[in-house]
């Protein structure tokens, strides 16, 4: 997957600064007094792509569909079952926890709940400064004490709030300490795991234009991790879309949403409130069924349960994710029997 749209920081001219292929999270289902293996569930199931420098790819989909456990397996909080990652060139899939502190400080992550990922018995200031004792970047404690305020300022909170403790602050308060902590050790990307969607609508804005800053000022890489796509059509500028496992469409955001070549990113989109259209002007896509279960997935195409268009050869064939249109990847049969996209369309005024 190398030809793809440019970021809004001219990101795309460089080389990719993080590249998964292929990449499987299966977790092991155990039973009985033995504890022995009696399946798996298949969160990730051969996912890839790339981040370039500067870029935000935003990750969507369906609750359960994988999207957290793709970030926190190419962090290495999770080991990958198959599949390589890289940074930069360096495949640190195999790196044993002591290899991988050097990467650790490259790569950093917003939890989704601010109020869990704080320790509660530390003040807003250690938990900034921790990381910095632990990679040994800031030994000196009044270095350490200046450059903890030097981040709260940047993310918009008083430098004297450091001896605050996190049952303190507000939900938003709380995740800009988090955003703080993760910025702590310069690195070069950050996967924020769905960082708004705790937060009240008012303040998620501020969340993602204070991200978007930051960006544009430390040159960051995002692997943004969402389910509101009108929060992820602002803030990315490539879009991944996920469907139990498997990433079916990917494409810049414009043309992902504009264009969209898959029928379950269709379905996704047409549940996205326009106000221009009332629900009876729109063609609304309606899914019937439940997503099936990561731990028995359909053979083939894992959508053709819910597709309204599926084939016989969607049954047992799993479509290979391939460029349908420049830069624009799709993982669906249709495109190869001759069905033009896109297949609703809402009703014009």
């Amino acid at each position: 997957m190398n030809a793809q749209p440019s970021s809004r920081n001219g990101a795309a001219n460089d080389a990719p600064l993080l590249e998964v292929a292929g990449l499987k999270k299966h977790f092991p289902i155990y039973k009985g007094i033995f504890s022995r293996v009696s399946g798996h569930v298949y969160a990730v199931d051969g996912v890839s792509f790339h981040i370039r420098r500067g870029e935000t790819v935003g990750l969507v989909g369906e609750s359960g569909c994988g999207k957290s456990t793709v970030g926190r397996t190419l962090l290495k909080l999770l080991e990958p079952t198959e599949g390589t990652i890289r940074i930069e060139g360096a495949d640190i899939t195999d790196l044993e926890p002591e290899q991988m502190l050097p990467y650790r400080r490259r790569m950093q992550m917003i939890y989704q709940d601010p109020y869990a990922s704080l320790n509660p018995r530390m003040s807003a200031g250690d938990i900034v400064g921790e990381p910095l004792i632990i990679h040994g970047v800031a030994s000196d404690r009044g270095e350490r004490r200046d450059r903890v305020a030097n981040l709260f300022e940047r993310v918009g909170l008083r430098p004297e709030l450091t001896a605050s403790y996190p049952h303190e602050f507000s939900g938003g308060q709380r995740q800009r300490i988090g955003i703080a902590r993760a910025l702590a050790l310069s690195p070069e990307l950050i996967v924020g795991d769905e960082p708004v969607s705790a937060l009240d609508v008012s303040i998620q804005a501020q969340i993602i234009n204070l991200l978007m800053d930051l960006q544009d000022e430390f040159k960051l890489s995002y692997l943004f991790v969402a389910h509101d796509l009108a929060v992820v059509e602002h803030i990315s500028d490539r879009v991944a879309v996920m469907y139990l496992g498997r990433i079916v469409e990917m494409t810049g955001k414009t043309e992902l949403f504009e264009m969209p070549l898959h029928p379950y990113t269709e379905a996704l989109l047409s549940a996205v409130p326009i106000p221009k259209y009332s629900a009876r002007e729109r063609n609304r896509v309606i899914l019937k069924g439940d997503v099936p279960s990561p731990i028995n997935p359909p053979p083939g195409c894992h959508f053709h349960t819910r597709c309204p268009y599926a084939m016989a050869r969607c049954r047992n064939e799993a479509p290979v994710l391939r460029e349908v249109q420049t830069a624009h990847w799709a993982a669906c049969h249709l495109h190869d029997a001759g069905v033009r996209f896109p297949l609703a369309k809402p009703a014009t005024m």
